[in-house]
């Protein structure tokens, strides 16, 4: 079982950047797919990328692709998500979660969850 804790959000300012970090406490993170999700106030939790077991494989939504990356090191049992030129609707709760199956977009395919970090970002 993987307990996971999201660290690293906060205030920024349009235009800005901040990384994620979400730190896994069991002992088979690299068997894991890693994704990382957002919640917008009044709206559905989306997903926004993902990793391969291996950090070999990305996946991203389109409202991220070329200004969020994502990264894992399992050494450190660590997955990181990397964001820069923020916008004002990238203000989000953002989860990271866990998958044992194959890389997903689907929210009913992670089986485990963070509590999630906020991020803000001012126009």
């Amino acid at each position: 079982q993987e307990h996971l804790v999201e660290s690293g959000g906060g205030l920024v300012q349009g235009g800005g950047s901040l990384r994620l970090s979400c730190a896994a406490s069991g002992r088979t993170f690299s068997g894991y797919v890693m994704g990382w999700f957002r919640q917008a106030p009044g709206k559905e939790r989306e997903f926004v990328a993902a990793v391969s077991r291996r950090g070999d494989f990305t996946y991203y939504a389109d409202s991220v692709k070329g200004r969020f990356t994502i990264s894992r090191d399992n050494a450190k049992n660590t997955v990181y998500l990397q964001m820069n030129s923020l916008k004002p609707e990238d203000t989000a709760v953002y989860y990271c979660a866990a998958d044992r199956g194959i890389m997903s977009t689907l929210l009913s395919d992670y089986d485990y969850w963070g509590q999630g970090t906020q991020v803000t970002v001012s126009s």
